[in-house]
């Protein structure tokens, strides 16, 4: 009994640090500053070996920015209303998901230029993601 007590405690002390927030390296603070100085509050968290993702809220809006651990802006993730979609990827959404309604939305913007859309919503108890290129067609995931 006290093993598995034991078990349980460090299982979630190894669960709970895994989601406390990272100090970002130098050279990504201050990429981050210089594209959104008025910025207060911002939490980070590690992606992969050599990313960051910041988390604020800019002008009212929930956002993100990831940014290489050189501090290279990789793309930011802004929430939006359905209604400030296209119309095409609205069209497309209603026509496919006749009976199910986005909960959130996102519009995904590349440092490169790229724009995509990002669909949440709930289908049969599970939280189902769709993504849209800017001009309507949905991005097949590969898991």
């Amino acid at each position: 009994m006290k093993n598995v007590l034991l078990l349980t405690l460090v299982f979630a002390t190894i669960s709970i640090t895994g989601f406390a927030q990272v100090k970002a390296p130098k050279l990504v603070l201050d990429a981050f500053k210089q594209k959104f100085p008025d910025v207060t509050s911002v939490k980070w968290q590690k992606e992969d070996t050599h990313e960051y993702e910041a988390t604020f809220h800019s002008k009212g809006v929930k956002t993100s920015a990831n940014f290489s651990d050189t501090g290279e802006l990789l793309e930011t993730e802004t929430e939006i209303k359905f209604s400030d979609l296209p119309n095409n990827i609205q069209t497309a959404f209603t026509t496919k998901y006749p009976q199910l309604k986005a909960k959130t939305i996102s519009k995904i913007e590349t440092a490169r230029g790229v724009i995509t859309y990002e669909l949440e919503m709930k289908q049969a108890g599970k939280t189902v993601v769709v993504f849209y290129s800017q001009d309507g067609i949905e991005i097949p995931l590969h898991n």
